[in-house]
């Protein structure tokens, strides 16, 4: 028999970690910077509400239904249907995708690392200011140019991840966002109170929430749509492969309503988190992914008790990021089990030795791969995957689909106008999202 998750707590507080890594803390405020501000954000809100949570409750039910991994869950035999084999083709994208977040994701933490250490040791001097100039040369000797040292830091954090998957769901995964996600919301909520009392706080968080309209586009709304799946960990078959773990009486409407509001308010409050110490310190918001690693060691500079704030700061980042990643490979590892036959303890291996092959190194070694897995997963997999879902669910599933929904959720007329919302509105939407941003 499967496993389900011990109570409704411990599945949102899982799922909140599957959401609440790198794309929040980093991704989020980096994209933010680079597309205006505020209009960024209200585009954002808007998708999480009109996509990303009708799309997570797409997952919830094609993975629950199953109770398999993320390819079975398109199969005729799991979901008890005449189905194509051709859908399983979905599962697979999802998993493609997977691994190639996984492929940079997990050098994103050995970087991390590397300024943890570097401010820790002192190689990194964050008590007195700083220039552009000098952040830029720690970034090129020390990550650009120092390839042994990131594969090393990168091992480590890829270990640590051992450590708690090989565990299993229970012993591993659920016992660690017990513990995690209290502590990663104690260290977000302090970081941005202290950033809140700034002298030019205002200013940055006016830059944050007013919309510059003129900056919404057709290519913004790819991205947001792209960040919401990366956000919410839609399309690649995180939430497909957790969901399947669910018993038949958890209120799926309830968990996916919670998962989106909490990752929601987790990426507005790491914009807080960032912009107002940006703005008081006279420094350019859009500098791209290399924001948190460029920039805002000159601000921690400028602080006091700088060097303190710079380690908690990037200790946060890295709990965010591992919450994430635990779960991350969690579809790859369940599906080596349940299609191959493999114990935990080999699946974990394989699935970890691997993508540190074929995705990690290759990422440590050139930039231009690094970026490529995040554009290519985050713009094209996630979304055709998330497409997929959404037509599996309305054209294929159908009124399965709506029974499904219903096991601890008695409104017939909130499911009724899911569904029709999810058969024909969603996918239209994303289609017309993607072909503009393409085209």
């Amino acid at each position: 028999m499967r496993y389900s998750w011990s109570s409704s707590l411990t599945y949102i507080l899982v799922t909140a970690g599957a959401t609440i890594g790198f794309g929040a803390t980093w991704r989020f405020p980096y994209l933010v910077g680079q597309n205006g501000g505020g209009a960024y954000v209200l585009v954002f809100i808007l998708a999480m509400l009109l996509i990303g949570i009708p799309m997570i409750l797409v997952e919830n039910v094609i993975g629950r239904r199953a109770h398999k991994n993320a390819v079975d869950a398109f199969d005729s035999k799991y979901q008890r249907k005449e189905i194509s084999k051709a859908w399983k083709i979905v599962g697979y994208m999802g998993l493609i995708g997977c691994f190639g977040i996984i492929a940079y994701y997990m050098v994103l933490g050995g970087r991390v690392l590397v300024y943890i250490t570097s401010i820790v040791l002192g190689n990194l001097d964050l008590t007195a200011p700083i220039t552009k100039e000098i952040t830029k040369g720690f970034y090129t000797e020390h990550i650009s140019n120092s390839t042994w040292a990131i594969i090393f830091y990168t091992i480590v954090f890829v270990l640590l991840n051992y450590a708690v998957l090989v565990k299993g769901i229970s012993n591993g995964i659920e016992k660690a966002a017990k513990f995690l996600m209290p502590l990663l919301l104690i260290c977000l909520i302090g970081v941005v109170a202290r950033n809140l009392t700034l002298d030019g706080a205002y200013e940055g968080v006016r830059f944050y929430l007013y919309p510059d309209f003129s900056k919404i586009t057709a290519e913004l709304f790819i991205q947001v749509l792209g960040q919401v799946f990366f956000a919410l960990s839609l399309g690649f078959g995180v939430m497909i492969t957790l969901s399947s773990y669910l018993n038949k009486q958890e209120n799926l409407v309830k968990t996916a309503t919670i998962t989106g509001v909490i990752n929601t308010i987790i990426a507005l409050l790491a914009g807080f988190m960032i912009f107002p110490s940006l703005f008081t310190f006279g420094l350019e918001p859009d500098s791209g992914e290399r924001l948190v690693f460029e920039v805002l060691p000159i601000v921690f500079s400028k602080m006091y008790f700088g060097s303190a704030v710079a380690i908690g700061f990037f200790l946060l980042l890295l709990l965010a990021a591992f919450t994430t990643s635990i779960t991350l490979y969690e579809p790859l590892i369940t599906a080596l089990q349940e299609k191959l036959g493999l114990s935990r303890t080999k699946a974990v291996s394989w699935v970890l030795i691997l993508t540190f092959i074929a995705g990690n190194i290759p990422c440590i070694l050139d930039d231009e791969i690094f970026n490529s897995f995040d554009f290519i997963s985050g713009n094209i997999f996630f979304v055709l995957t998330a497409l997929g879902a959404a037509i599996f669910v309305g054209w294929i599933l159908g009124n399965d689909a709506k029974e499904e929904l219903s096991n601890g959720f008695n409104n017939k007329k909130i499911i009724n106008a899911w569904f029709y919302y999810v058969k024909f509105f969603i996918p239209f939407l994303i289609l017309v999202v993607f072909v503009s941003g393409i085209f």
